[in-house]
């Protein structure tokens, strides 16, 4: 009997709505473990990636660590497969491309609807990444 293939998944900057849809296929998914070995995936809350046949990412590329991620996984399986609309154009979390940072922390630490005691948190790195925008 062939082996079965490995599949890994992670999500990235976005909103976790890939991975409970594949949760949402509820009883069905035992089906898919008859096929698959889950490597690191939310889902099984498995956290170590080795090598695979198939990673499925989902959400966007938003920060170092998300880099760091895509790139483990870029390495660790043959092929990759960008799921959903924040893999694969950016979905949500891109579009605060078009604000600065400063815009963003303003609208929601200081001005955004239902903010009570406004002001920027007090993170010894927010003023320098201010001062690059």
């Amino acid at each position: 009997m062939a082996e079965k293939p490995r599949v890994a998944t992670v999500s990235l900057c976005g909103c976790f709505g890939c991975h409970m849809s594949l949760l949402d296929i509820d009883e069905r998914i035992l089906k898919l473990v008859d096929l698959v070995t889950f490597d690191r995936t939310p889902l099984t809350d498995i956290k170590t990636l080795g090598d695979c046949d198939l990673g499925l990412i989902e959400g966007g590329v938003a920060n170092a660590e998300n880099v760091e991620v895509l790139r483990a996984f870029r390495r660790r399986c043959k092929t990759l497969v960008a799921v959903g609309a924040c893999a694969v154009n950016g979905g949500i979390p891109a579009m605060r491309n078009q604000f600065s940072l400063a815009e963003c922390l303003r609208e929601s630490y200081c001005d955004g609807v239902g903010v009570h005691n406004p002001g920027i948190p007090n993170d010894p790195e927010i003023p320098l990444l201010l001062n690059q925008v």
